[in-house]
């Protein structure tokens, strides 16, 4: 049996893999849960991160990934491994050819970093690809034509914006300011507001279920609970999407101005462009209630959201996979 090619989106949040052939065949939280006193790895993926914030004092609930970099090598390797086991590409004698995306302003360091990763955990052959690039194609632009094509790739660690043209990043920003971030930021909201504790997970479901960034736009509620800090007794209160904007405002301006420094340092035919095409947004934040509308406002051009957007760079490994060979031509790293 031979070994299959495979693209993987490592993501802060989320890793996902598409195998040549096959489509996307797994996509699982990338959280590892490990025995502090052993250091065995128990559980990797969904089952991890069903533990976030409810373990033992021995086990620790870790994740390797940080703004879309490799903060644990050990533990993202263990991961890694799980993962390609899990989805048994790797022929009797053969290792398959292995696209990860990575984000644009990495250093050759974290760059090695992940090839390795990738390698130890059984890559033949590593190939980088920046994000955006990937996710343009993931979201079907028509990058490798003479003309601009505007991303906006809003993650779980990084925000990648990127103008392309002819198949390559004219000129792109990434800040680290993405999901995560905001839901940081809901946390400490709820923390100063209501003097009460909430975990990442219950963050997460007000940014999903209430959250919005543009004023107005929405008006739903929702009943959480969490730890009171003055009595340390558990407490139920409403959150409403009016005051989730608010406490959201200030991140999303971060990602507002990279959007707008890139759209400043674009070449005016390609910016004429992009009047015409869009701005397309892609990553699990582009779900984000009301962020489609609210950069429309501030670029003042037509923004789309893409077709499943949290599975753009994974469709797009997909793409590039089945033209390896132009890949391989560039030599990327």
């Amino acid at each position: 049996m031979f070994s299959r090619d495979i693209g993987i989106d490592l993501g802060t949040a989320n890793v996902l893999i598409h195998v040549k052939g096959k489509g996307i065949v797994l996509n699982e939280p990338s959280v590892v849960a490990m025995d502090r006193n052993t250091g065995r790895v128990l559980e990797v993926g969904e089952e991890a991160r069903r533990m976030v914030g409810r373990t033992p004092g021995n086990i620790e609930a870790i994740r390797p990934l940080k703004d879309g970099v490799i903060a644990d090598f050990d533990v993202t390797e263990a991961m890694l491994r799980h993962f390609i086991d899990k989805i048994n590409v790797k022929g009797f004698l053969t290792k398959p050819k292995m696209l990860i995306c990575c984000p644009t302003n990495i250093t050759k360091v974290e760059q090695k970093a992940i090839k390795e990763a990738a390698e130890k955990s059984g890559g033949k052959k590593v190939y980088l690809e920046e994000e955006p690039k990937v996710a343009a194609i993931g979201a079907g632009m028509e990058i490798y034509q003479p003309s601009g094509n505007m991303i906006v790739d809003i993650g779980g660690g990084t925000t990648d914006v990127a103008v392309l043209s002819m198949g390559n990043i004219v000129t792109a920003e990434t800040v680290k300011m993405a999901g995560d971030k905001f839901d940081v930021e809901i946390l400490q909201y709820i923390k100063k507001e209501y003097k009460m504790l909430i975990g990442e997970r219950t963050a997460e479901e007000i940014k999903i279920s209430v959250a919005t960034v543009r004023e107005g736009s929405r008006h739903e509620e929702l009943d959480i609970r969490g730890r009171d800090m003055v009595s340390g007794l558990p407490r139920t209160i409403t959150v409403g999407s009016e005051e989730i904007e608010k406490a959201l405002r200030e991140p999303v301006a971060v990602i507002v101005q990279a959007a707008k420094q890139v759209l400043e340092k674009t070449p005016p035919e390609l910016s004429a462009d992009i009047i015409d095409r869009g701005v397309i947004l892609t990553g699990g934040g582009a779900l984000i209630h009301g962020i489609d509308e609210l950069l429309a406002d501030e670029l003042k051009v037509p923004v789309l959201i893409a077709e499943d957007p949290m599975d753009s760079v994974a469709k797009g490994t997909g793409i590039m996979l089945e033209n390896i060979d132009k890949v391989e031509r560039k030599k990327i790293v």
